[in-house]
């Protein structure tokens, strides 16, 4: 239940936690073995993401981490570059938790507009979250794919 999530901020110590779950939530979208090591290095959370970003973490009570998020800024525009949910927590209401997290920081710090480069398969829920697909964006990982860019207009 959403409820007994805790929404709070990575720390360094979090990090590989944090990219095991990028990874498992990712792949459970099917995608195979091949896909998910041209992957890799984009999905490896980095320090700098902790230390520089707005990177909150939905928790247990037990103290798993079922999801994350996180806000990078540049000249008063958002960039909303990385949000996952544990595959068996998808579909209970945490991504919309975590996003409330970033929609509070957004109205604090005034944004106008949070952008993102979505997975086709993350694609309805940020839908559901108030963004529209503007275009397509090339693919960090992949050569020759490229993803949903999305908007999010704050005004």
């Amino acid at each position: 239940m959403t409820t007994d999530i805790t929404i709070r901020t990575a720390a360094l110590k979090d990090k590989d936690t944090l990219t095991d779950l990028c990874m498992r939530s990712k792949q459970s979208n099917g995608y195979d073995d091949a896909f998910m090591a041209l992957c890799t290095d984009e999905l490896r959370v980095q320090d700098l993401w902790i230390t520089d970003n707005d990177f909150w973490i939905a928790e247990t009570p037990d103290g798993r981490v079922v999801g994350c998020i996180r806000l990078s800024v540049d000249s008063g525009i958002g960039e909303l570059e990385t949000c996952f949910v544990d595959p068996d927590w998808k579909g209970k209401g945490v991504g919309k938790r975590l996003f409330e997290a970033l929609q509070k920081k957004a109205k604090a710090i005034d944004l106008k507009l949070i952008g993102l480069d979505a997975d086709p398969f993350a694609e309805p829920f940020y839908t559901r979250m108030g963004f529209r697909t503007v275009g397509r964006s090339p693919s960090g990982s992949i050569p020759g794919r490229t993803l949903p860019r999305m908007e999010l207009n704050l005004t």
